[in-house]
């Protein structure tokens, strides 16, 4: 995948905003680290988790406001990090349910283990991606993102 990097020069973002980047990336980190303290994985922690949620929420509204600095980076990239879990997921489950309709006891002995396996390849994915973004953000940098 080619690397999109940020060549133009970008406007200092209101210190507000700085504020709220650290929050989002805060409850983002709240959601998934609830998967650790939890019977749930990560991931469904991070998806399902209001936090994470509502992080997303104000991440659409507030992009405008980014827009044109190296926050707008940090907010696309927690975007993309939400819309690809979900979407790993997804397809996660319906390769499960496509195998497991014929082939219900190979599901439950292969396809079970594969997807616990799976899940929590995909927690750690969620963790460092946030971890990376939100150091990135400490250093007032913006993040690279992958095309």
């Amino acid at each position: 995948m080619a690397e999109i990097t940020v060549d133009a020069p970008v406007s200092a973002p209101r210190h507000s905003l700085v504020t709220l980047t650290h929050v989002l990336y805060a409850m983002h980190a709240f959601s998934a680290l609830m998967g650790l303290m939890t019977p749930a994985f990560i991931v469904t922690s991070f998806l399902a988790g209001w936090p994470s949620i509502i992080a997303v929420i104000v991440n659409l509204i507030k992009r405008e406001d980014v827009r044109g600095t190296y926050l707008e980076s940090h907010f696309n990239w927690q975007l993309r990090t939400f819309g690809y879990a979900l979407l790993w997921l997804v397809v996660m489950v319906l390769v499960l349910v496509m195998i497991g309709i014929p082939l219900t006891l190979v599901t439950l002995f292969v396809g079970v283990p594969v997807a616990v396996v799976f899940a929590i390849v995909l927690g750690i994915w969620v963790l460092y991606r946030i971890a990376r973004g939100w150091l990135a953000l400490f250093e007032a940098k913006p993040i690279r993102i992958s095309a």
